[in-house]
């Protein structure tokens, strides 16, 4: 296998703007997830897909290599699989190796741990999987689903509620975004990141927050400062 990571940092975003670059525990929010690419010793080279000059300046001097994304691609209604199909094409001009998979890596769900990039890895090449993603038990939530006014109990029997430490292991999971692995060949041929023999790399409940809004920001800041404030992002390069 030879992995590369890709991050995707568009300059548009609505709900929180310039999030990509804004203060996040004294770094850019995207120089962590750069960082943590970077200390995984599966990665070989870590990429930042973007259509934003600044976010391009910043993600260079946190040691990443730089894409950039045409406009075609960059706008809210563009997928994020687009922006990786384009990376796969981008990459061999690069550096001149033609990368078998892709980490994708997301900067807006920063809660997670270089030894789940690694153990995900080991995972995805014993089970010989295609691709993979990282998912947070709800065991913690009681979880419903309502269909034309029709309410279900998804995770538990609301008839028979036991405690939460009665229950069995949750079979519901939180698809967490934080990162997944992809087979370009496989990404190229269903333009879906999650294709053929899908694997699951479990993560901490705490984990699945991201960052889509204001309060969502602060919650991981808060999370982040008191759990992974470890080892801090340093620029290789001058801005």
């Amino acid at each position: 296998m030879k992995i590369h990571a890709v991050i995707l940092a568009r300059g548009g975003s609505k709900a929180i703007p310039r999030k990509n670059v804004l203060d996040f525990c004294g770094f850019p929010l995207l120089a962590w997830t750069v960082n943590c690419a970077l200390r995984c010793s599966a990665v070989e080279s870590v990429w930042v897909s973007t259509d934003d000059a600044e976010i391009a300046k910043v993600a260079h001097c946190y040691g990443a290599g730089i894409i950039e994304r045409p406009d075609s691609i960059s706008g809210d209604a563009a997928s994020s699989e687009s922006a990786l199909i384009h990376a796969a094409s981008a990459i061999p001009k690069r550096i001149g190796l033609n990368p078998t998979h892709f980490f994708f890596l997301q900067p807006t769900s920063p809660l997670r741990e270089v030894w789940e990039l690694d153990q995900a890895v080991v995972m995805f090449q014993q089970q010989n999987l295609d691709s993979l993603f990282s998912a947070a038990p709800a065991e913690d939530f009681c979880l419903w689903s309502r269909s034309e006014n029709k309410l279900s109990s998804l995770n538990f029997d609301y008839r028979n509620r036991a405690r939460r430490q009665d229950r069995p292991d949750s079979e519901v999971w939180i698809e967490t975004g934080s990162f997944y692995i992809t087979s370009i060949e496989g990404l190229v041929n269903t333009g879906n990141r999650l294709h053929g023999k899908i694997g699951m790399q479990p993560v901490e409940s705490w984990k699945a927050f991201e960052i889509d809004s204001p309060e969502g920001l602060e919650l991981c800041r808060s999370i982040f400062s008191a759990r992974l404030f470890n080892v801090v992002p340093h620029p290789e390069n001058k801005i």
